[in-house]
């Protein structure tokens, strides 16, 4: 018989979220990895210039889209992390939900690889799961906030300052130049990472 720690959590729910929480930076990881790869293999490629879309499209799109496929499990272990590690209320069900849609968004931008670039082999969804995504990520962190409370002031007042911060940068990347859109769409996913991380590592560190 397993007994539980003072805190009432026996051994295997930490091990459990502790699994989670690695899995979901590894992810993040094996992204960034992904996508340094491809900005050094894809011909002709201007990481500043070219978003990550581009690498995503064309015969190296393989080696973004397991980074993409990565990044999606990163946010179902984070959606799987906050129903283990339930800190209360409907807000925060709302936002364990709202991870794994991330996720499932994430996974179909790497499946579908249409990104209105003209071709003809389906229905070209990506801007669509675009706006989609960047509602979701403006509204998570609201969401999570209260629970969040619980473990510390801290994290919870980060979280929100990425939810600003986002909310303010995503909208302009629909309107800067074409010559810089790739370095601020990466700028714009050092954010997403770090919600990620920040989630991972105020639930892992509360059991």
């Amino acid at each position: 018989m397993i007994e539980p720690s003072d805190s009432g959590v026996t051994p295997q729910r930490r091990h459990y979220a502790l699994m989670l929480g690695g899995y979901a930076l590894l992810g993040c990881v094996i992204c960034a990895v992904s996508i340094l790869i491809a900005d050094f293999v894809v011909p002709d490629h201007d990481w500043i210039a070219d978003t990550i879309s581009d690498l995503g499209a064309g015969r190296y799109e393989y080696i973004v889209d397991i980074g993409l496929y990565a990044f999606a499990a990163s946010l179902i272990a984070i959606a799987l992390l906050t129903a283990h590690v339930h800190l209360g209320g409907w807000s925060w069900s709302l936002g364990s939900v709202g991870f794994a849609v991330l996720g499932l968004i994430v996974f179909l931008v790497g499946a579908r690889n249409e990104y209105g670039d003209r071709d003809q082999d389906g229905a070209e969804i990506h801007v669509y799961l675009v706006y989609v995504l960047g509602l979701i990520v403006a509204v998570l962190p609201w969401a999570m906030r209260p629970g969040l409370l619980r473990v510390g002031q801290g994290y919870a007042r980060v979280l929100i300052g990425l939810s600003l911060l986002w909310i303010v940068s995503s909208p302009v990347f629909f309107f800067i130049a074409d010559t810089v859109d790739g370095l601020y769409e990466r700028y714009l996913g050092l954010i997403l990472v770090a919600l990620v991380g920040i989630m991972a590592r105020a639930l892992t560190r509360h059991l």
